[in-house]
């Protein structure tokens, strides 16, 4: 059996699409995180073969004043869960950021860079990935990069909602990324289930946000107006890594696989929404 937490987010939701075999998804409100001996014991009555933790607190902002909330569902929630699954012999994933490094690379971060995350979001997520494999050193654990789908709040549907209601956008563009469809990371998780180790998985290319925006806007035949701006323009509590691409040379090689560029997914994306 597979159990899935965070069923409610963009990821949980195509796993949901995409997991045919005996499967339970655990989601708010009936599994709450903020019980973990509750929610633990769960997990220890379902006994399952694979535990995929697709919960996270991601309010990049938020997390600069809400560090004990931030820290309670990325490193304390997934460390109990790892050792949870340690214990049933279950294998287990756990999905990670780019933002646990600072942006000052000029080429992909491979899984080997040093990491140094510039905001409390990105150390509390670096802080997690240490801690679930730590209580279990055959966790697959993967970092991934800008995740959108067609299911969920993500930067993809903000271009399209205020093309609606405000008809204007200022976008950085010098914060580069590889946008990664939820899609494809759900199919790469679960081909990669019996990994062990610390993986990177993101579309392929490299795109600034503001252009990742007109891409948005030129499939979508948008009429919003967009705006190129430095990141200094748009102060935001926490910073953020001006490059934060990751190498997939490593899982590529691993499941003998080719990653999608980011345009063909995010078409295909929006060709479902529509």
């Amino acid at each position: 059996m597979i159990v899935v937490v965070g069923a409610s987010g963009q990821l949980g939701f195509e796993l949901r699409r995409q997991i045919t075999s005996d499967a339970v998804f655990l989601g708010r409100p009936e599994f709450d995180l903020d019980n973990l001996d509750q929610a633990t014991k769960s997990i220890e009555l379902l006994k399952p073969s694979l535990l995929i933790n697709a919960t996270a607190y991601n309010q990049v902002d938020k997390a600069e004043n809400e560090t004990q909330k931030a820290r309670h569902i990325n490193v304390e929630a997934p460390a109990r869960l790892a050792e949870v699954a340690r214990k049933l012999s279950s294998r287990m994933i756990h999905v990670s950021t780019d933002y646990v490094f600072d942006g000052t690379s000029t080429t992909p971060y491979k899984e080997t860079d040093v990491t140094h995350p510039l905001g409390a979001y990105g150390q509390s997520k670096l802080n997690g990935e240490k801690a679930v494999l730590a209580n279990h050193p055959q966790a697959l654990v993967v970092r991934t990069s800008w995740l959108y789908s067609s299911h969920g709040q993500n930067f993809v549907k903000t271009v399209i909602r205020l093309d609606q209601e405000k008809k204007n956008m200022r976008v950085v563009n010098d914060q580069i990324g590889s946008p990664t469809w939820a899609k494809d990371l759900a199919a790469a998780l679960l081909k990669g289930r019996d990994l062990a180790g610390l993986f990177h998985y993101s579309n392929e290319g490299a795109v600034s946000r503001y252009d990742f925006a007109c891409a948005v806007k030129k499939l979508k035949n948008l009429n919003l107006a967009i705006e190129p701006i430095a990141t200094s323009e748009y102060p935001t509590p926490a910073k953020r890594p001006h490059y934060s691409v990751l190498n997939t040379n490593k899982i590529k090689s691993a499941l003998n696989i080719s990653i999608p560029h980011w345009m063909e997914s995010l078409e295909k994306c929006l060709n479902e929404q529509s």
